[in-house]
């Protein structure tokens, strides 16, 4: 007679959906690994670069260093870190973007933050893949050193090496991606130890990029910027009333304004 167990665990396996196809990786312009699967990501429309204003410099570093990767040349891991709503995420979809709309051989994955202990999985399916991807963490951070420490081996110093053709791209509101304070240095016998051990971290990255608060005029320009490329009228002083409302001047308030603009005046976006 079978063991009811067994006739158990065989029939959730029925009941269980089946795992999804794999997919093309040279079809499609980003992916979402999700639950140890790679799947095609259902819409990929990043804003583009002339719309990321404030930013010249970290534009330029970045599409560049992706320029890189898609030729199969040496490129780093970045870390993207500073003030929230200052166009890191946009900014890492929009380099790669960029780079495929000049022929590049390169496409985005998304991963959360965590799926971390899932990447090498992930590594394994892109490794002989004729293309090179950029592997993205939003919004990432640890409470503490020991809980970065899977990533630090996934930049550098695992046992098995990260693909050629894959980087990674984080970013956080962080520089260090870990929490600092003062009393790190009084509580350990070796305070540079405990200080080594928060740095270790941001340190793997090949890359690091600061966005910083922005000051009124950039605000004001980002929002006419946005304004001009999708036909809308521009008001600095009621752009400036809406930042002012909100508590904020940002990237992300300069975007959220203009698409409230757009919905008063029945435009899409």
């Amino acid at each position: 007679m079978t063991d009811p167990l067994d006739r158990i665990a065989a029939a959730l396996e029925r009941l269980a959906p089946p795992p999804p196809p794999a997919p093309d990786l040279t079809a499609h312009p980003a992916y979402v690994w999700h639950q140890g699967y790679l799947q095609p990501a259902r819409a990929f429309a990043p804003l583009p670069l002339s719309e990321l204003v404030g930013i010249d410099a970290q534009k330029a570093t970045l599409v560049e260093n992706v320029r890189r990767l898609a030729a199969g040349l040496p490129a780093h891991d970045a870390l993207l870190w500073g003030a929230r709503g200052t166009g890191k995420s946009a900014l890492s979809k929009a380099a790669v973007a960029a780079v495929q709309a000049e022929g590049g051989a390169v496409a985005l994955v998304e991963a959360q933050a965590d799926a971390l202990d899932t990447l090498p999985t992930l590594f394994t399916q892109l490794a002989d893949a004729p293309r090179a991807f950029v592997i993205f963490l939003d919004d990432l951070g640890f409470d503490a050193a020991s809980d970065g420490r899977a990533l630090r081996s996934l930049l550098e110093g695992g046992a098995e090496a990260r693909p050629a053709n894959a980087r990674l791209f984080v970013t956080s509101n962080r520089r260090h991606l870990i929490p600092r304070n003062l009393e790190e240095q009084a509580s350990a016998i070796n305070p540079r130890d405990s200080i080594d051990d928060s740095l270790a971290l941001a340190d793997r990255f090949g890359l690091s990029l600061g966005f910083h608060a922005i000051d009124q005029d950039t605000y004001v320009a980002i929002v006419q910027t946005y304004a001009a490329d999708h036909g809308l009228p521009f008001d600095a002083a009621e752009a400036i009333n809406w930042a002012a409302r909100r508590g904020s001047r940002s990237g992300r308030v300069a975007w959220q304004y203009v698409v409230d603009l757009a919905g008063r005046h029945g435009k899409r976006l």
